[in-house]
């Protein structure tokens, strides 16, 4: 995996939270090959690691979950959100990653360790980290442009627009999606269904389930809420793949799809489903 310049200039301040002093040990010796890696800080409770991320302003924060007092959720909650770090959940339990997903971490490993698994997420951290700079530096690059054109509120479409035309989508391209290194382009058609946990979408496949860190709003603009509608806060449907509906309660309905698969559909989503129209 080959960094970018941006991440190769960069030194990834880092704070290690675990009461298990060997866990810390064993997390310092692995992260010790790691060039743009600086450990600020090792500490054994929540209390402590929220002290540590006021003290020493780290990037990132590899965090175990059960700790004796503030366990590892309860100090995400007790850090203010303009001092959080990116976050990495090391634990022994499988069962809490859908909860550190919805707290937004960037990955969830678990002990112990695989080596393999630990690249990765720093993998993630260095991309997550790259378009965190990438997005400052946009806005500064729009405040600039909206200073000079004496409409600050710019957007980036409105920046980029300046002809007021845009170039018209293929509504049958195939949907590029990022999986670590590769990019992968997936054929809309065999898409069956797409449904978020937290910040993270699982977008079915005929072949595979694919996961990804991205607004569900963001995924059905590039899908198109025509083709792909919106039947329930977090999911969305090729509406070409479903074959049936039945009512359920308080005018909800269950739509199957050709794979068998049962779809909630919301009230308050009903209008969004061409069959409703």
């Amino acid at each position: 995996m080959t960094a970018s310049r941006a991440t190769r200039d960069r030194m990834i301040r880092t704070l290690l939270v675990d009461d298990e002093p060997l866990a810390r040990r064993g997390l310092e010796l692995r992260l010790a090959g790691e060039r743009d890696i600086v450990i600020v800080g090792q500490v054994g409770d929540g209390a402590a690691a929220v002290h540590a991320v006021s003290e020493h302003a780290p990037d990132l924060l590899f965090l175990d979950v059960q700790m004796p007092g503030l366990d590892g959720f309860a100090t995400l909650r007790a850090i203010p959100a303009q001092r959080m770090p990116l976050v990495v959940f090391v634990t022994a339990y499988d069962h809490y990653a859908l909860q550190a997903f919805e707290a937004s971490a960037v990955d969830y490993l678990l002990k112990p360790v695989d080596d393999s698994r630990l690249h990765q997420a720093l993998f993630r951290v260095r991309e997550t980290l790259d378009r965190r700079e990438a997005s400052d530096h946009r806005a500064k690059l729009l405040g600039l442009i909206g200073t000079l054109s004496g409409r600050p509120a710019l957007t980036l479409d409105e920046a980029l627009d300046t002809a007021g035309a845009r170039e018209p989508r293929d509504p049958e391209a195939p949907l590029a999606i990022r999986d670590g290194a590769r990019t992968l382009r997936l054929p809309r058609a065999g898409i069956r269904w797409v449904d978020a946990a937290g910040d993270y979408l699982c977008i079915h496949t005929d072949r595979d389930t694919h996961v990804l860190r991205t607004p569900l709003g963001q995924l059905e603009e590039r899908l198109g809420p025509n083709r792909f509608p919106r039947i329930h806060r977090s999911t969305l449907v090729n509406a070409a793949r479903v074959v049936a509906l039945r009512p359920h309660l308080n005018g909800e309905y269950f739509l199957t799809l050709d794979c068998g698969q049962e779809l909630k559909l919301s009230r308050s989503y009903r209008d969004r489903l061409a069959l409703f129209k």
